[in-house]
């Protein structure tokens, strides 16, 4: 891959030898980010490659933000979208998908030809980094919840299990402290109104709006105690 232009300032070392991934932190990862953000952003396709993942996550904030799966994250899974969240999914689902999108990567499967054309410098991991980046992902994924914990989840907690099941597997509640899902429900709320919000609109009076306090009064109900041990 050449850089060159607004390109050069990222340090060509991280992009061309991957052993340099285990070193780079935050800083330098989120330059790689946003070198491939103005890539793709320039490119014919930006209007839906746009669309694909909201931007909710940046290198600072991914867990184990120092740690080479972390970096691997940051080289390879933002060459054609935003930065994904490890906690978008749960960790049997993440195999499957880092699959499919290093097979994408390599010019196969799915879309895979038309990535290849549309993405000239495109990198793909290598059999170690993708074993990796499925560690660090499955390590970081969303816990489950155990429905059988919470008989009310069809009453008290049905606008949660309504909001968040749409996107991705339903949380365990008690995997974060009330103060911990109030961040993360912000987060999400501000998530779901990006992706049901055509580029540049506004919100329209009267559309269906999340039950924000329900959601979160279940979820402080059922959450760790905030002195829980990390």
């Amino acid at each position: 891959m050449f850089m060159s232009g607004r390109f050069a300032t990222v340090p060509l070392l991280l992009l061309l030898c991957p052993a340099s991934v285990a070193l780079a932190g935050p800083a330098e990862n989120q330059a790689l980010i946003d070198t491939a953000r103005a890539r793709w952003e320039g490119s014919p396709q930006a209007g839906w490659m746009v669309r694909i993942l909201p931007p909710s996550v940046d290198a600072a904030a991914l867990p184990e933000a120092g740690s080479g799966g972390a970096a691997l994250l940051a080289r390879y899974c933002a060459q054609c979208h935003h930065l994904p969240n490890p906690a978008m999914h749960h960790p049997d689902k993440w195999p499957k998908v880092v699959h499919r999108m290093v097979d994408r990567m390599r010019g196969h499967g799915n879309r895979g030809a038309q990535m290849r054309q549309m993405m000239g410098g495109l990198a793909a991991p290598d059999e170690e980094e993708v074993h990796m980046l499925i560690g660090y992902l499955r390590r970081n994924a969303q816990k489950p919840i155990d429905v059988a914990r919470y008989p009310d989840l069809d009453t008290r907690g049905r606008s949660f299990r309504d909001a968040c099941e749409q996107c991705h597997v339903l949380p365990e509640p008690a995997s974060r402290t009330a103060g911990e899902w109030r961040r993360v429900v912000s987060r999400m709320e501000r998530n779901m109104a990006w992706m049901n919000r055509v580029t540049g609109s506004q919100a329209v009076p009267g559309e269906p709006q999340l039950r924000v306090p329900d959601i979160l009064s279940y979820l402080t109900a059922h959450a760790a105690p905030a002195t829980r041990t990390r």
